[in-house]
Order: C-alpha cells, then sequence, then structure tokens
C-alpha cells in the first residue's frame, strides 16, 4: 500500500498530529502535506490542493485531510478532476464514503470531532473498499457529470 497523504491547516494541527502517530502506530506510513509546495502557506485550499494532485498523480491511494470543520477541505478537493472527497464524522459515512462512492479523500473538522472517534472514523474508512455493483454507474456518472463541466 502507498503512503497515505495526510495535511492540515492552522485550525487543526493537534488532530493531525494524533492521527499521523496513530496512522504510523499501526504501521500505515504518511506523508504530511501541512504547508505547500514552497513550505510557505497552510492555508485549507492550498493543503486540500496538494493532497488531491498528489493522489491524482499516483503517489497516494487516499489522503485526509483536517481543518476546523472538514468542510472547506472538501469543497477544495472536489475541484480537482478525478478526485472524491467526503466530509465524515462517523464511521456510516466514513464506510459508505469509501464503498458506496470510492471517496480517495475524507476530511475530519477538528472542532467538529474528538480523537478517539477521529481514529474510529478513519479505521473505517481504510477497511472499506469501493463495492462497485449497483454503485458503479453512479460513480461513474460523476465522472460524467465532472467531464462534462470541464468542457463547457
Amino acid at each position: 500500500m502507498l503512503p497515505i497523504a495526510i495535511g492540515c491547516d492552522d485550525a487543526a494541527v493537534n488532530l493531525k498530529n494524533t492521527l499521523v502517530e496513530w496512522l504510523e502506530s499501526i504501521g500505515i506510513k504518511v506523508v504530511d502535506y501541512s504547508t505547500d509546495a514552497n513550505r510557505e502557506s497552510n492555508f485549507y485550499p492550498d493543503i486540500a490542493w496538494s493532497v488531491g494532485q498528489a493522489i491524482r498523480e499516483g503517489k497516494h491511494e487516499r489522503g485526509i485531510l483536517v481543518c476546523g470543520t472538514g468542510i472547506g477541505m472538501a469543497i477544495t478537493a472536489n475541484k480537482i478532476p478525478g478526485i472524491r472527497a467526503a466530509q465524515c464524522h462517523d464511521t456510516f459515512s466514513a464506510e459508505r464514503a469509501r464503498k458506496s462512492n470510492d471517496a480517495q479523500i475524507i476530511t475530519l473538522g477538528e472542532r467538529v470531532i474528538g480523537p478517539e472517534l477521529a481514529k474510529t472514523v478513519v479505521k473505517a474508512w481504510l477497511d472499506s473498499e469501493f463495492s462497485g455493483g449497483g454503485s458503479t454507474p453512479k460513480v461513474e456518472r460523476i465522472s460524467y457529470y465532472e467531464k462534462k463541466a470541464i468542457s463547457s
């Protein structure tokens, strides 16, 4: 498995650090993108863009983005063609983000979720794989509309 990309803005350093330490303790390698490519900005759009692009380029299969709420990270990451990011603060949503929507990125909010629940949510997401089946045409339709928007 490729290392997981992770990134946070200044509102989520504590949760990001907790997740990195926990992931590494269970044997998962992590690459931290918590500043932009020039190591100057930690605005959430810059971090989300860096993680999403790294996944799009095949450097990582999955990514975790953390900000105050998880909302801005999800919005930004979803602007990148081919990326599906889901804000999740419960295990059911995290599981469905993968199984039904093939989300490569999960976003969390440090101001919304505690560290132990965040670990449980991330674990549910990591343990889930895209199930295909009836979800495949729906995910394909997402890609269809994405391509349609790009070509307009």
